[in-house]
């Protein structure tokens, strides 16, 4: 039985085969430039080579029958007929307040989509131009919607409604909702795991930081906070993302420069944040090498990103009562770069989190994961590298056999202690080949 994971963004389809008996990923892959001349597709099979192809995709449908070809390519493929394929999973970053978990996707469903796509301009629409092409290619497949706001749907009035007119929340839908949900789900299962504890009764700091970046305040196994608001742009200081900044700026820039309100969208979301205060960079290993020759700018935007996350962290500390298991990395940045993770924990000793550099210089690695604060920390440290293409394969498996529930009542996979992820396994023998001092940070279950 395979699974098929989809996450169609605006100029993007990316995707993940998983074999259910085997608990296997079969390839994974990404259609880049989707409605734009010269896309291609980058082909990952598992025990083949890499294969990469050049074909224009105008249409989201046209890149999902691109996947389906490759998918069953002779030489290539992973497939032999299309009806193995019994499930589709589909990421849909906003679901507004009407979806608490995921779904299958029916005439009413994407109606919703429809609905509260303003809520996530950039993304929303594109996950409908996913679901709809791939109910052409495969009419008969049961398709999913695994929401990115769910897990967030248990925070309270306090933490997701913001101080305006009260109306707009009623009539509008203006609230808090967060992002980054199903990697919050899967790193806050795999944190109780480690931590030996129920994960229901687990407090936890979890910092997803990326190209963007977003953290949640875990609060007995429940989102209790986000940084993300109403859309993603709040928050942290991002690739392209402004993050946090007073609401009256766009106004004042508006009036003095003349910028539509298109335009100043286009600018806090497309032409902020990192590459916004250096002016050329968004990726942090750029900004790392301008930063180590010199450049002033790289290394005020490595410190202002640094300062906004520990200010986040000592928030969410005091929002936990001071009752905090563990503080978290994941995602990109959070689970490569031992430079910003040493950024965002500078002086968090006070508070009883201490990170251990040399643990931490080691971790550089999706394959396992990674206690890197000292052996006195009060708080211990993880790096747990996210999966949320397994969330969204679990959860699509499960609707399709009608076993699917919110997480807290639902037990995944991987919140067994004998959870083991094959291909970073694999990838883990040949990581521990190169540097087996490795072995001396990998977290087990407590």
């Amino acid at each position: 039985m395979i699974i098929l994971v989809l996450n169609c963004g605006s100029s993007s389809a990316k995707y993940q085969v998983y074999d259910w008996e085997a608990k296997d990923v079969l390839a994974v892959g990404v259609v880049e430039k989707v409605t734009f001349p010269g896309s291609w597709i980058e082909h990952k099979p598992k025990g083949k080579a890499e294969f990469t192809l050049k074909q224009d995709c105008p249409t989201h449908t046209d890149a999902v029958d691109l996947i389906i070809k490759t998918l069953m390519d002779k030489e290539h493929g992973v497939l032999s007929d299309m009806s193995l394929i019994k499930a589709v999973g589909h990421r849909v970053l906003h679901g507004g307040d009407k979806f608490t978990k995921s779904v299958i996707v029916d005439d009413n469903a994407l109606e919703v989509f429809e609905k509260v796509k303003d809520l996530g301009p950039l993304h929303n629409p594109a996950n409908i131009q996913g679901i709809i092409a791939a109910k052409k290619v495969l009419p008969n497949v049961p398709q999913c919607a695994i929401m990115d706001t769910a897990w967030h749907q248990t925070m309270s009035p306090e933490s997701f409604l913001y101080a305006l007119p009260y109306e707009w929340y009623e009539k509008y839908s203006v609230r808090r909702y967060g992002f980054h949900g199903t990697s919050f789900l899967y790193v806050a299962k795999r944190a109780a795991v480690l931590l030996g504890k129920d994960p229901l009764k687990t407090n936890l700091i979890i910092c997803h930081i990326g190209n963007g970046s977003s953290m949640c305040c875990v609060k007995d196994g429940c989102s209790f906070d986000t940084t993300m608001g109403l859309t993603p742009l709040e928050g942290l200081i991002m690739g392209t993302r402004s993050g946090d900044a007073d609401c009256a700026i766009p106004f004042y820039v508006m009036r003095k420069t003349g910028l539509s309100a298109a335009d100043m969208e286009q600018a806090l979301n497309k032409k902020s944040g990192l590459l916004g205060i250096t002016g050329k960079y968004q990726d942090r290993r750029d900004i790392s090498n301008a930063a180590d020759e010199g450049d002033q700018r790289a290394q005020l935007a490595q410190e202002m990103e640094g300062y906004r996350v520990r200010k986040y962290i000592g928030a969410y500390f005091a929002a936990l009562g001071g009752k905090c298991d563990a503080l978290i990395f994941t995602a990109g940045v959070g689970e490569f770069s031992n430079l910003m993770r040493k950024k965002f924990t500078q002086g968090l000793d006070a508070i009883g989190m201490t990170l251990d550099d040399e643990k931490n210089d080691m971790a550089h690695t999706r394959n396992a994961e990674f206690l890197i604060s000292t052996g006195n920390s009060k708080i211990p440290i993880y790096v747990i590298p996210t999966d949320e293409e397994l969330v969204m394969t679990e959860d699509a498996y499960a609707l399709m056999k009608g076993t699917y529930d919110v997480h807290t009542k639902f037990t995944y996979s991987f919140q067994s202690k004998d959870y083991v992820n094959k291909a970073r396994a694999e990838g883990l023998k040949k990581d521990l080949a190169k540097n087996p001092d490795l072995k001396k940070i990998i977290a087990l279950p407590r």
